[in-house]
């Protein structure tokens, strides 16, 4: 059975315009799918756009080049209406809940808001649906009546989740929603992100540092580096045969519990920094880091290609190497 497209990234570019003549390639040229009901991981270091992309998918960010298109129909989110409809199809949990929620108003008020703009409800449903809401996530309706101050870093986050819901969207952008928190509580978020999967059918593009955690809840990996969608696979052939010299070396850097095991890795960790992103140069953008780095790496950008059944790479030699 065919997979259901909900969301398309047609050569999507996001450039921030910095002044003389500088310019800050945050997205460059990524395009992809988003299947109904999956959840597509999205990994890389730190600036390498995977937040930004996430909010051009949002449509916080306007992209520079490029479209979305939400169930084969392009959404042009500039348009207020268009951005008025989509927004209740699509939202976003945010990385930090101590700075996403509004510190002045109430829990209630909060996650009602939405609601308010889109016309749901009367006043007393909307309450009601307040306290469902709050019970969904594992607090009590009592809570609807503090302020934000009020609870710890996990609580805010599951405040930040029911207000997510609380149009009934289809589509949640996850942008690190654990990183700023307790590791003891960032299972829990992430097995209420599951069951609320689930129970609600919903689609998740889920940004995050952690390769461990993307793992255990992504369907499928996208890889970012620089800007650039490197690698995109099912999550267990990214762990099983990971391509990209650049996957390859972060997965090499995630830490095995075993000594043994540890010291016997095989792919070491890069070294160096990243390139900056403004005013990029031409060739592939992990040419000056990559071992295995040819001439014509640092002279053309290679394309994203498939090189396996739903597994493609941006790789000269991955590419060269599979034509063999």
């Amino acid at each position: 059975m065919e997979k259901e497209k909900l969301i398309t990234l047609d050569h999507i570019s996001k450039h921030f315009y910095l002044g003389n003549k500088q310019t800050l390639v945050a997205v460059n040229d990524v395009t992809l799918d988003i299947y109904k009901g999956e959840t597509l991981g999205v990994v890389g270091e730190s600036g390498c756009g995977k937040s930004t992309l996430g909010r051009v998918v949002m449509g916080i960010y306007h992209p520079t080049k490029g479209k979305i298109s939400y169930r084969g129909k392009e959404v042009n989110l500039k348009h207020t209406k268009d951005r008025y409809n989509y927004s209740e199809k699509a939202q976003i949990i945010f990385q930090d809940p101590y700075a996403s929620l509004d510190p002045r108003m109430t829990v209630g008020s909060i996650i009602s808001e939405g609601m308010e703009i889109h016309n749901m409800y009367d006043r007393e449903k909307r309450q009601q649906r307040v306290y469902e809401l709050l019970e969904t996530v594992g607090l009590n309706r009592e809570h609807a009546n503090r302020f934000p101050h009020e609870f710890s870093g996990g609580q805010r986050q599951r405040i930040g989740i029911a207000r997510a819901l609380a149009i009934e969207p289809e589509f949640i952008v996850c942008d690190e929603p654990i990183s700023a928190l307790d590791v003891s509580v960032q299972s829990q978020i992430i097995n209420l992100l599951r069951d609320l999967q689930k129970k609600l059918s919903l689609t998740y593009m889920f940004i995050a540092h952690d390769l461990n955690i993307v793992k255990y809840i992504s369907d499928r990996i996208a890889v970012m580096y620089l800007g650039n969608l490197v690698e995109l696979a099912d999550s267990d052939e990214i762990y099983a045969h990971t391509l990209h010299p650049y996957s390859q070396a972060l997965l090499a850097s995630v830490p095995i519990p075993d000594p043994d095991e540890e010291a016997q890795k095989k792919i070491q960790p890069i070294t160096g920094d990243v390139p900056s992103p403004i005013n990029p140069k031409p060739g592939c953008p992990f040419a000056n880091r990559c071992p295995y780095a040819m001439d014509v790496c640092r002279s053309e950008s290679p394309k994203l290609r498939e090189v396996k059944p739903n597994h493609f790479v941006s790789c000269h030699m991955v590419q060269q190497q599979e034509k063999v």
